[in-house]
């Protein structure tokens, strides 16, 4: 979604003209349709001032047409390429339910969905109306079973920005895209979660983690506290989404959405003065308890970066039950933008998890089950925990799921050795 660098809202309304075989759209109703001189007319209008912001596609176009509560939904697409519509359907009806749910009320009455050629590979939210590039949704291979539905994320994704853009709008200054992308972003995953599951989040946070941890390093200027980006993708999309889910994760996902209603409640649909990355931390930090408040300014105003690993892990039975003890080591560092780094004390929960197997690849495959999964208050240095279970445990991991901003995430999880007197 593209800054859009505009400061009131206006009337619109268009008349398109194309070839008599295709369909032309563009945000707003269908007005009318016509045809005149070999060619086809459509007229389009909104109801209410938008930004003025608007794209026009045109093809010759199957649509797919359902519904959710009273909002029309509609996919225009290659006839030919029907192959992830159910899913780009599904997505926006359960992004629906979960924003207006969690969020506000949806402000137009149909939502769009418009493939355009792979010669770029976008999607991009307008008022109601989304170009979507054929080569990220609709030649999408999701036949294995265990792959993330782009389709579905990038559908939500998009969806989200008719809250955070068109809904609320950042001001001009650094840290604009945390209240446009890093919304949505958190937006996209509270969905995924719910239809997928948190235990299948775990890849495509790593993935974020990843691509956040990889580009800081190319960074040729400076790179920003999440407070203050100045479109740095990698900031706002990818340590913006870890960021989001570590906070939900710690305070609760009803108050992070409390904070987000609020927000909308102060800024939706207004003029200037516009709010700014500031609001939405205070609104945070008005719903968190004051032991989260140091944590919410190493998330939002520092660059934190921690390193955390499983360095010993050992079991021995004990009558029915397994006596799991697990050696942990943690550091907390600050950098600044230009990659310096300082030490700092490290006082955080973390997640641990015992699990039943092991998965062949550490780093990249789903975790099972866990046997037991607690929070714990890590500090620096090394520190050991005991855990009992009922069943064989095989792998220990600190940070399992990937929430923390850890800088070789490989190393959070280790097999446990089974002391042969214990058997």
């Amino acid at each position: 979604m593209s800054q859009m660098g505009v400061a009131e809202r206006t009337g619109f309304r268009a008349i398109v003209s194309t070839a008599s075989d295709q369909i032309a759209v563009a945000p707003g109703y269908l007005q009318r349709e016509w045809e005149q001189d070999g060619r086809r007319h459509f007229e389009y209008h909104m109801d209410a001032p938008i930004w003025p912001f608007a794209s026009f596609s045109s093809a010759r176009y199957a649509v797919a047409r359902d519904s959710w509560n009273e909002v029309n939904i509609e996919v225009y697409h290659d006839p030919a390429h029907a192959y992830n519509v159910s899913s780009m359907i599904e997505g926006t009806k359960k992004s629906l339910d979960y924003f207006t749910t969690e969020f506000s009320a949806y402000q137009y009455r149909q939502f769009r969905i418009l493939e355009f050629p792979r010669y770029a590979s976008f999607a991009q939210s307008f008022p109601n109306t989304i170009p979507f590039s054929e080569a990220i949704g609709f030649l999408a291979d999701l036949r294995e079973e265990d792959d993330i539905d782009y389709v579905f994320y990038v559908t939500a994704h998009e969806l989200a920005h008719q809250w955070w853009a068109h809904q609320v709008i950042g001001a001009q200054v650094q840290g604009m895209t945390v209240l446009v992308e890093t919304l949505a972003q958190y937006s996209a995953l509270m969905v995924m979660e719910r239809e997928y599951g948190p235990q299948k989040m775990r890849r495509f946070l790593k993935y974020e983690l990843d691509n956040y941890l990889s580009s800081r390093g190319g960074e040729l200027i400076e790179e920003l506290p999440l407070k203050l980006v100045e479109n740095q993708g990698y900031v706002h999309y990818r340590k913006g989404s870890v960021v989001m889910y570590a906070l939900k994760d710690l305070i609760g996902e009803d108050k992070v959405n409390l904070a987000l209603r609020r927000l909308l409640d102060r800024f939706a649909f207004k003029g200037a003065p516009f709010p700014r990355s500031s609001d939405l931390i205070d609104e945070l930090r008005a719903v968190a308890a004051p032991e989260h408040q140091a944590y919410i300014t190493d998330l939002f105003e520092k660059i934190t970066l921690y390193d955390m690993k499983v360095t010993q892990a050992q079991a021995r039975k004990e009558g029915d039950e397994y006596l799991v003890t697990v050696t942990v080591s943690a550091g907390k560092k600050y950098s600044d933008g230009a990659g310096a780094e300082t030490d700092s004390p490290m006082d955080n929960l973390v997640d641990i998890a015992v699990f039943p197997q092991a998965s062949p690849d550490l780093a990249d495959e789903l975790l099972p089950e866990p046997l037991i999964f607690e929070t714990r208050r890590i500090t620096d240095g090394e520190q050991t925990f005991d855990f009992r279970v009922s069943e064989l445990p095989v792998q220990v991991g600190i940070d399992p799921y990937l929430k923390m901003i850890d800088r070789n995430p490989d190393d959070n999880l280790k097999s446990v050795e089974v002391s042969e007197a214990g058997l």
